[in-house]
């Protein structure tokens, strides 16, 4: 049984951001981690070609800014080498293979009690902490829905999470399921690729440019976010025309309410919309039926595929071993609280990387934490 003070789970950049607020403090701690190496969904689950949609200076982690050159919208390569630097920077040395199994909190003790496995050896750890930093994340298992008759469809089917680039799938028809960001990305690089490519889009999103997000990012910290979303939607407009003859519908609520409110970020175009507009990527609604390879939609509309990308996001996986008797996440995995009250929990239980705001969320979440009963806790013990 090791003791800590400070336990975080997860060394995504909202583990590693929280430990790096620590160390800044002096504060002891113990980071682990279930795959074997940091920032595992950037190095191993996201795409060739994705980019951070926001420019640089609202994607920088706590206390260290993007070193000079990095381009405006860092590419996933700099990214993960800015995460690698962030880290030897701040000396976070995480534990991998650390994969946790079930933590709940002794009210006698004052403790968290944690129990581990070691992925590789297959051994079992047990850990006690005075704190404990759930910084697992929002997207920690992929998620695939129930399709109707999907269990017959003979062609590969994977999830976003999976897939790298679309040169594997050249002169194939391939259908994207989501129209997030991943999916619009990813039908646009299936498009480049010389696939036959189409995309399911289920309900209403806003199509932004990167240049149309920072400027609402900026005048947000200066006039209402009611007028700023004004007039981002109404330049939007003017970019893209109607969209609404090509199966795309904008939400009532702006987008930037609509990240407060829900979470559901905006579209940032990289040109699959200009593909849309030109018949090259076909727009489809929700699916009725698969039959074989045949995709039959809504509307009596049908159409033969020999793949199907599934970019239907991903679900928390903390409630699979977190027992908090409070309940400080919901039956999704997310904080009950609302933003900005979501990361602290009862009895030294914190969260990090749920806000559903980007890395400029996480880096809030890191400094709260950071400032929050561990120091005075620490510093009358």
């Amino acid at each position: 049984m090791e003791d800590v003070v400070v336990l975080i789970v997860g060394a995504g950049p909202a583990g590693l951001a929280v430990a790096a607020c620590l160390s800044q403090l002096s504060i002891p701690y113990l980071i682990v981690e279930r795959e074997d190496c940091s920032a595992s969904l950037w190095r191993r689950r996201a795409y060739d070609r994705v980019k951070l949609h926001l420019a640089k200076e609202f994607c920088a982690l706590p206390h260290m800014p993007y070193p000079n050159g990095t381009p405006t919208y860092v590419p996933k390569k700099e990214f993960v080498e800015y995460l690698d630097s962030y880290a030897e920077h701040f000396g976070v040395e995480p534990r991998y293979c650390i994969s946790i199994e079930l933590a709940a909190y002794n009210d006698g003790a004052h403790r968290w009690f944690v129990d581990a496995r070691h992925t590789t050896a297959s051994t079992k750890v047990q850990l006690t902490a005075r704190f404990l930093i759930v910084a697992t994340g929002e997207n920690a298992v992929g998620v695939l829905p129930e399709v109707p008759g999907i269990e017959s469809f003979p062609g590969e089917t994977v999830h976003s999470s999976t897939y790298r680039s679309g040169g594997a799938y050249a002169g194939k028809r391939v259908l994207v399921v989501g129209c997030g960001n991943s999916g619009m990305e990813i039908a646009y690089d299936l498009a480049n690729h010389g696939a036959d490519t189409s995309i399911l889009v289920r309900s209403p999103v806003h199509i932004m440019t990167k240049g149309l997000m920072n400027l609402g990012m900026t005048l947000v910290q200066h006039v209402p976010v009611t007028i700023a979303d004004f007039l981002i939607v109404t330049l939007a407009n003017f970019t893209f025309g109607d969209l609404s003859r090509h199966g795309i519908l904008r939400p009532k609520t702006g987008p930037l309410l609509l990240k407060a409110k829900t979470g559901r970020s905006s579209v940032i175009d990289v040109g699959t919309t200009g593909l849309i507009k030109k018949g090259i990527i076909k727009v489809f609604g929700e699916i009725s039926n698969i039959i074989g390879s045949k995709v039959e939609f809504e509307g009596q509309k049908e159409r033969y595929f020999d793949a199907i990308v599934f970019a239907t996001g991903y679900k928390t996986s903390v409630n699979s071993w977190l027992k908090d008797e409070n309940c400080m996440m919901n039956s999704d995995g997310l904080p009950k609280k609302d933003y900005p009250n979501h990361w602290k929990g009862e009895n030294g239980l914190y969260c990090a990387g749920f806000a559903r705001r980007g890395l400029a969320g996480i880096s809030m979440d890191a400094k709260n934490i950071a400032d929050d009963d561990i120091v005075s806790t620490i510093g009358s013990s």
